[in-house]
């Protein structure tokens, strides 16, 4: 059984800053990329930002220059640095992750996390 489980949520004022953890965990076997999405009342789910194994990284123009993904391998574990923040940030975050586990090595599947409420005040 695979889980990802986001923390670091809450609330913030404009102009402050927060950082998000995504650990996973579980009989994980390998992973590739990870992202974080977000989720704002009455919008779609977007891409925010993504990080492949090898530490590349990809970001929506909305949040470049203000937020870093990051990664630790060993500890499975994504992070998203979250600076300079607007109201148009608030949203719920989720994690997702390409990965496969022990009982299936080679299917690679994407989990996703249960989210974390981001809140920005003006």
């Amino acid at each position: 059984q695979v889980q990802l489980v986001e923390s670091g949520g809450g609330l913030v004022q404009a102009g402050g800053s927060l950082r998000l953890s995504c650990a996973a965990s579980g009989s994980i076997f390998s992973i590739n990329a990870m992202t974080w999405y977000r989720q704002a009342p009455g919008k779609q789910r977007e891409l925010v930002a993504a990080i492949t194994t090898g530490g590349s990284t990809n970001y929506a123009d909305s949040v470049k220059d203000r937020f870093t993904i990051s990664r630790d391998n060993a500890k499975n574990t994504v992070y998203l640095q979250m600076s300079s923040l607007k109201p148009e940030d608030t949203a719920v975050y989720y994690c997702n992750a390409d990965l496969a586990s022990y009982e299936r090595p080679y299917y690679f599947n994407r989990y996703w996390g249960q989210g974390t409420q981001v809140t920005v005040s003006s």
